[in-house]
Parts: structure tokens; sequence; C-alpha cells
């Protein structure tokens, strides 16, 4: 089996609009440099994208908001939200990302390919069940969730987001359910405002959103020391079906729409944690689906590595530290704990 990446022509050409928007189709051809220029492209596999269809879309959205983003397509600019328009070819471009997220999920649980990286624009992890957000469309991780449990039977898929914004549109469409474990680590305050340490779910939901808000200047010691004391132990105790990443790179240290530390290094041990997770957990079930990530070369590095791990590759990053007491990181478990103990015994005092 092989590593596949979703890629498709219609992600380039989606536009925000305005000059100077953050979210650039520069951000996709960059990566796509990358790969090329290492290579990768010759090892992985091309998993064409498919338009989602309307059945699909709204299995996650209102079905009038589907038909608002529809009525988008050909027009030279259309405004959805204060960060968030859209132009000719973009409506065509998120039915594809929509499309190609759930094909890769699928696929990757159905072990026609091993696991898989969906290279998507526009992003999707703020879209909300009714409207854009945060320069994003349709939701692209929680559809592809919400078909693995629609059309293939699923009780546990894990949702793992390390963009440095929080993913409020994946957490409350999974708010009030168990059959999706969301966890996120975040920057915090930050936009879009939620995440915060009680925002735990709802009814049969509670417990399985685990929301891990971080101070500004996180740097590699602080996320890994949570990622190894607190995600993996969640991770190992829910026993996931499959894992599914919601994958932002906007938490790198050269990143200017956040305010976080975190290295290349830093990002390949992360990732590195969570392919290791899915191969003992879930059979290396495991597909990555691009959120954030502003800085060019931060970027195609990052995802670069991701791939390289992907494909089996022994790629080094940086160390884990062995110290919780006294860090922030562990005032942090201490603030995860008084909210989960009572969800999760992996949490309980150590």
């Amino acid at each position: 089996m092989s590593t596949a990446l979703v890629r498709d022509p219609l992600f380039v050409l989606h536009r925000q609009g305005s000059l100077g928007h953050p979210e650039r189709p520069e951000r996709l051809e960059a990566i796509l440099d990358a790969i090329h220029s290492e290579g990768l492209d010759r090892r992985t596999e091309d998993l064409e994208a498919r338009p989602a269809t309307p059945e699909e879309i709204t299995s996650v959205h209102a079905a009038s908001y589907l038909e608002q983003v529809l009525a988008t397509k050909g027009r030279e600019y259309a405004y959805l939200d204060p960060d968030t328009s859209t132009t000719e070819y973009s409506s065509e471009a998120a039915l594809a990302a929509a499309g190609g997220a759930i094909d890769l999920a699928l696929k990757v649980y159905d072990r026609e390919i091993s696991n898989g990286f969906a290279l998507l624009r526009p992003p999707g992890h703020h879209a909300v069940v009714d409207r854009a957000m945060g320069f994003c469309l349709f939701n692209n991780i929680a559809l592809a969730a919400a078909q693995l449990i629609e059309r293939r039977g699923l009780e546990r898929v894990a949702i793992v987001d390390f963009d440095v914004h929080h993913g409020n549109g994946t957490n409350f469409t999974f708010y009030e359910r168990r059959d999706v474990l969301f966890v996120s680590t975040h920057q915090y305050p930050h936009y879009p405002g939620t995440g915060r340490f009680r925002e735990t779910g709802m009814d049969e939901g509670e417990g399985y959103s685990v929301n891990i808000p971080m101070p500004a200047h996180m740097g590699d010691d602080e996320y890994l020391l949570i990622y190894r004391r607190a995600v993996l132990p969640l991770l190992e105790s829910y026993q996931p079906q499959m894992i599914l990443v919601s994958a932002g790179f906007d938490g790198h240290e050269r990143d200017l729409l956040a305010s976080e530390d975190l290295t290349t290094g830093g990002y390949i041990t992360l990732m590195n944690l969570l392919k290791q997770a899915a191969d003992r957990l879930c059979d290396g079930r495991l597909a990555y689906y691009l959120e954030g990530g502003y800085d060019l070369t931060a970027l195609s590095e990052t995802v670069t590595a991701g791939i390289r791990i992907l494909l089996g590759e022994a790629v080094e990053g940086s160390p884990i530290p062995s110290k919780l007491q006294g860090s922030v990181a562990g005032l942090l478990m201490e603030r995860l704990r008084k909210r989960h103990a009572i969800h999760w015994d992996c949490l309980s005092e150590e």
C-alpha cells in the first residue's frame, strides 16, 4: 500500500478576492514545489479529488448554506464572512476539497491506501453548519468523519487539531456526540475566541471535546509535553478506529498570524507521535488535512516532513522534555485534569 496525496488544480484557482489575503494560492504552490524538488511526488500516489455530493455536504452543513456557496460559482467576488470571500472557482474548489477529504478517509479506512495527506484549499475547520468562517467554506475534516460514521459504521473517530486557531466548526459539529473525540491544542486567547478548558461537550458528548488552550509564545517543549502527557493518553483510552488530523502549521515561530514558537523540529516530533499512535491503535489509519500555515518556507518544510513520516521515514525532530513539574505545561495539565479527570482516568494525577 502507499501514501496518497489529495491535490487538484482547482485548489490553486481558489482565491479569497482581496489582495494580500494570507490564505493565498502561493501557499499550496510552495508545498507542491517542495514535494516535486524532494522527489516525493514519485513516491506517493495521487488521489484525484471529486466534487462532494449534496447529500455528503448536508451530512454536516445546512442545505441553505450549500445553496449560498453554490450561488457564488462564476462570480468575480462574493463576500461570506469578514475574513472569507469567494471568486470565480471557489465553490468548485470547495466541493473538490470536501470530496477529496471524504475519499481519503474512506480509502485509508478500507486499506486501499496506507495513509495520506489532503493538500486542500480552501481549508475547513472553522466552517460551521450554516456559514463560512475564518477562510473556510466547507468543513473538510468534519465531512470526512461524518462519512466514516455514516458509510462505514465507525463508532470511534479521533480528530486531533494542532492548528494554532481553535477548530470551532469541527468541535461544535460533534459537540453532543461521543462517536468523535475532538482534541485541540491552540493559542488562546486568539481567533476565533473559542476552545476554553470548560468547553468539554454536552449531553452524550460530555467529555469528548478536549480543548487545551495554550498561552502565547509556547514552543516545542510545552507542546510536546502536552502531546506526550495528555493527547497520546487520551487516544490510548479512546481506542479510535481511525485518526484524522487538522494539520495547521501556523503555530510556527516564523508565522505572523499567531504568536506561538513551535519550530519545524517540534512539528516533526508531534507528527511522529501521531504516526506512532495510529500504528499502535488503529493499524496505521491516519489522514492529514491541511488547514493553516502562512509562512511559505515553514509551511513547505513542515508539510514535506509530514509526508516523509507518513511514508515511514525516520525524520528526527526536537527532543521531548522529561520534566513536567513546575513547567507551564505542568500548569496546563493541572487545569486539564480539573476539567477532564472525571471523564478520563488517564488524566488523573500521576
